[in-house]
């Protein structure tokens, strides 16, 4: 996805029209939004696999932070100027975002804020895709074929989490996760300067209280019920 979204970021740079969805109908999508710890990338590739097992469609495709990195990579950008995004504190401008990816190749902190909301909105309108963070579940709010999707834990549960895979002590696991909800706040705030009281999801999941499995059955359970299939000329049969 580095390159498709490379691709449309240059479209948008200059001016030429960008891919559109040839269903016709803005998604399906299933959004995720995420407490830290909360292993919501590795769930949305699962979720993706018994997707893509059970539909005869266009393949499902996971979207998360590190499509930017890469492309900002692609793009000649140094890493550490895209970290620096979200490594903001909450006196967060724009100028902040121009800073970040470079006045060589985007003219204006306007511009770039425009470009980064687009090519997330472009992505969900294609739809058949899972997108973890990024403010999507606002960006996409209104389109009415998608699964907004809030994953939550205990602190005891996160820290855990983390201590497992990034291999760091319980100390630097509490540091790392108040440092990257700061991030994510002030991803979102720069995006649509909303604030997550705002926030509006289709199902909450505790995931302490559930396996990846179960989870997963809830989740097909919500997306059945709330018909996000439907104009899409197949319905998946879950069960």
């Amino acid at each position: 996805m580095g390159n498709a979204l490379l691709e449309y970021l240059a479209k948008r740079m200059g001016d030429q029209k960008a891919y559109t969805n040839p269903n016709n109908f803005p998604g399906p999508l299933i959004t995720i939004s995420r407490e830290t710890g909360c292993n919501g990338v590795k769930l949305a590739h699962k979720i993706a696999a018994k997707l893509n097992h059970r539909h005869l469609g266009p393949d499902w495709k996971v979207l998360s932070k590190e499509v930017f990195f890469q492309s900002a990579k692609e793009l000649d950008m140094e890493p550490e100027k895209v970290k620096r995004v979200f490594k903001s504190s909450s006196n967060y401008t724009f100028n902040d975002i121009l800073n970040a990816f470079g006045t060589k190749k985007f003219k204006s902190e306007k511009k770039v804020v425009k470009t980064v909301n687009e090519v997330i909105r472009t992505f969900a309108e294609e739809g058949f895709c899972i997108i973890v963070g990024r403010a999507a579940h606002i960006i996409a709010h209104d389109i009415e074929n998608a699964l907004h999707l809030r994953f939550v834990a205990p602190l005891e549960y996160r820290i855990k989490t983390i201590i497992d895979n990034n291999h760091l002590n319980r100390e630097e696991a509490i540091e790392f996760i108040l440092k990257v909800e700061k991030e994510r706040k002030v991803f979102r705030k720069a995006i649509r300067q909303e604030s997550p009281e705002n926030d509006l999801f289709d199902l909450c999941i505790n995931r302490a209280s559930f396996t990846d499995e179960e989870a997963i059955d809830l989740i097909e359970i919500a997306a059945e019920k709330k018909n996000i299939f439907k104009d899409y000329g197949k319905q998946i049969d879950f069960y």
